[in-house]
């Protein structure tokens, strides 16, 4: 399903985009956006005006023109803004189409109490029901494993090749409807009932169907509505004003002074930035389960970060070595080299990069013949015997100290100091010996993630504070932590402790946000106001959460954070965009209707337009060629660099509310000296 870098728009799209852009004039639709609804008032207005003149009481052809004109302009725009939508939604259709045909007429091997099996159709199986699946069969429906091991491609859902090993009991026994068994098999007890599946839920999502509109929009719907009543009142002022001043107001002028002014370019493109929020999101392989949430990401104080997986690698890294008083370094780490070629753990295979890394000279095809002594719980060592007798062993203190005063060596003074202080700071100490000599230790650590120190300072500049949970103990917290660069730390952690933070954080008015894969992380997943349950992860941790990632990425989190920003951001600004917009064409259309009247004016004419009616033409035709040409910023969001809210604001106040003021200086100037001769030739003065 990943597809981030698919085209923009498609042929497809395209076209779909411009019939649902037809259909959406039907009023009843139109009613939802108030915005645009008073703008398609205003083109029924003008059309029969245009058609029956009288009515309003305008004479004469040329004002009938006028009128004609006025109300394709208007017309124009009502596309435009469901042209915007139409785009934002014909993304998320085609992503459902993709995902519909991961749905078929799948069989169900469905079991008795007996064991037995029967073949149905998997639309027919209920909740609770038991299912065997084996090689090359698809999954009929989410279910959580029972018995068995197997490999499973998710490629369909996640479009990740590599399959996923799912087996009974832990973190790894949720299933998903639509995936596929790629060897052995599985008992599958199902836990959704047909319609109501994951991928279903999915596809309901990115269609759009489910999309309910989220607090932060309809508080910014209500803003607009409200600027729309304010600027209809002062047109119901304006026309007696216009008529003491014996200025002569067609009912069309009116319409386009009303349309120019309320803020159409933000009412025509918001649902659209909405929708490409989600698709955004979807599209980084989450599947939010709201437009809420991903709101709520870029609202988001605080992070609660588990440590492994998430921060760390969780496998316990090569990161020192460290010889014991007496012995030479180089040959320690030559040693410890040639001990870990053969050595395909993570731990051996660090072993040899960072040896390598600091200056190592051992060549690896000397030593293809040589004997690899694999670790064992028994021995809890490993290593190889040389071609000329010599064996070198790498593994745990006590088991190396055994085996050096076996062969009557010493053990050096220093060796259960060193010990004692990796293991004081986290790691794992491996001692190293060659035959009855100890040469030092190896200090294996749980290694963090690169990258992540940068991201968590990108974190902090934004003001998230990020909070690590780990069931270490506290100096080794400390140290992970320092490292990382979190800002806070949980040790020794247990389930209820990442409630208690979260609640403690939100008690104190901060927006929390949290991963999780297992069923003991379901509650804190519920509490979090930005739950991100792993896909990998259970059933209760995936139905807790708000939001899923299908890429079972725990560090994920941190750009989902990002593209919330991105949405809330996008959308003040264009915002912002829109009502400076008003400001010019205020400048534009005003002196246009009082200059015949008054003609001091004339000085308010600030850009030179050539006659009243084509100042006004302009101003209409601006206000509707704007929404097109903002379509790829609302649905690519608008650049996001981390910074102070207050920084950001300042900044996006400079770019967009400059420059929603200086555009349309600009752009309706170039549109009056295109339109003048038409006006001209029609007789429009």
């Amino acid at each position: 399903m990943k597809n981030s870098k698919s085209k923009f728009v498609t042929k497809t799209i395209l076209k779909d985009s411009i019939v649902e852009s037809f259909k959406k004039l039907n009023p009843k639709y139109m009613f939802k956006n108030p915005v645009m609804f008073v703008v398609e008032i205003g083109f029924f207005v003008s059309l029969i005006s245009t058609i029956f003149p009288s009515i309003f009481g305008d004479k004469g052809s040329n004002l009938r023109i006028y009128d004609f004109i006025v109300a394709v302009i208007l017309l124009i725009t009502l596309l435009f803004a469901n042209f915007a939508e139409s785009i934002a939604e014909g993304r998320g259709k085609a992503q459902a189409e993709t995902l519909k045909k991961t749905r078929r007429d799948t069989k169900a091997k469905l079991l008795d109490s007996n064991g037995n099996t029967k073949i149905i159709n998997a639309g027919e199986l209920k909740k609770g029901d038991r299912v065997l699946v084996e090689k090359g069969d698809i999954i009929p429906n989410d279910g959580e494993v029972v018995d068995g091991i197997a490999s499973v491609d998710e490629s369909a859902i996640t479009g990740e090749s590599a399959p996923i090993v799912k087996e009974a009991g832990g973190d790894f026994a949720s299933v998903t409807g639509g995936t596929k068994i790629v060897s052995d098999w599985l008992k599958v007890r199902i836990t959704a009932v047909p319609g109501e599946s994951f991928l279903d839920k999915m596809i309901g999502l990115v269609e759009g169907a489910s999309r309910q509109k989220t607090p932060n929009e309809i508080a910014l719907n209500t803003v607009l509505v409200s600027l729309t009543l304010i600027f209809l009142i002062v047109l119901v002022a304006l026309y007696p004003m216009a008529s003491y001043t014996g200025a002569s107001i067609s009912i069309s002028t009116l319409v386009a002074l009303l349309v120019c002014l309320i803020p159409t370019t933000i009412g025509g493109l918001l649902s659209a930035i909405g929708i490409a929020g989600m698709d955004r999101v979807t599209r980084f392989n989450v599947i939010a389960m709201s437009g809420k949430a991903v709101e709520s990401c870029g609202d988001v104080d605080t992070m609660i970060l588990d440590k492994t997986g998430t921060i760390t690698f969780g496998n316990r890294l090569a990161a020192e070595f460290v010889p014991v008083k007496g012995a030479d370094k180089r040959e320690l780490i030559d040693y410890s080299v040639v001990c870990s070629l053969k050595d395909d753990t993570p731990e051996g295979k660090s072993t040899v990069e960072l040896g390598y890394k600091l200056g190592s000279g051992v060549e690896k095809n000397k030593y293809d013949d040589v004997h690899f002594e694999e670790f064992t719980a028994q021995t809890r060592m490993s290593g190889v015997d040389l071609s000329n007798g010599t064996s070198v062993r790498k593994g745990a203190y006590d088991a190396i100290v055994e085996r050096v005063k076996k062969l009557n060596g010493n053990i050096p003074p220093d060796l259960e100091q060193i010990v004692n202080k990796v293991a004081s700071m986290g790691g794992t100490p491996l001692v190293l010996c060659v035959g009855n000599r100890i040469y030092g230790v190896i200090y294996l650590k749980d290694t963090v993630k690169p990258g992540l120190v940068d991201r968590f300072r990108r974190l902090r500049e934004i003001g998230i504070k990020t909070i690590m949970c780990t069931g270490d103990n506290p100096l080794t917290a400390a140290t992970i932590a320092k490292e990382a660069g979190v800002d806070g730390f949980i040790a020794e952690c247990k389930p209820e402790d990442k409630i208690d933070a979260i609640e403690k954080e939100q008690s104190e008015g901060r927006i929390v946000a949290m991963t999780g894969d297992g069923t003991n992380d379901a509650p804190a997943l519920a509490q979090a106001d930005v739950g991100l349950a792993m896909n990998s992860g259970t059933t209760a941790a995936k139905e807790a959460a708000n939001m899923v990632d299908l890429d079972s990425d725990p560090t994920k989190i941190l750009e989902v954070v990002e593209i919330g920003k991105q949405l809330l951001i996008t959308r003040g600004a264009l915002t912002t965009f829109s009502i400076a917009n008003d400001v010019a064409k205020y400048f534009a259309i005003i002196p246009a209707i009082f200059m015949a009247a008054i003609p001091k004016m004339q000085v308010m004419n600030i850009m030179r337009l050539s006659t009243p009616y084509s100042a006004i033409l302009s101003a209409l035709i601006f206000n509707a060629i704007i929404i097109p040409l903002l379509i790829p910023v609302a649905m690519k969001g608008v650049k996001y660099k981390p910074m102070k809210s207050e920084t950001l604001f300042l900044r996006n106040m400079f770019i967009f509310g400059l420059g929603g003021i200086i555009a349309p200086f600009v752009g309706i100037k170039i549109i009056d000296m295109l339109i003048t001769p038409l006006v001209r030739i029609l007789s429009l003065n």
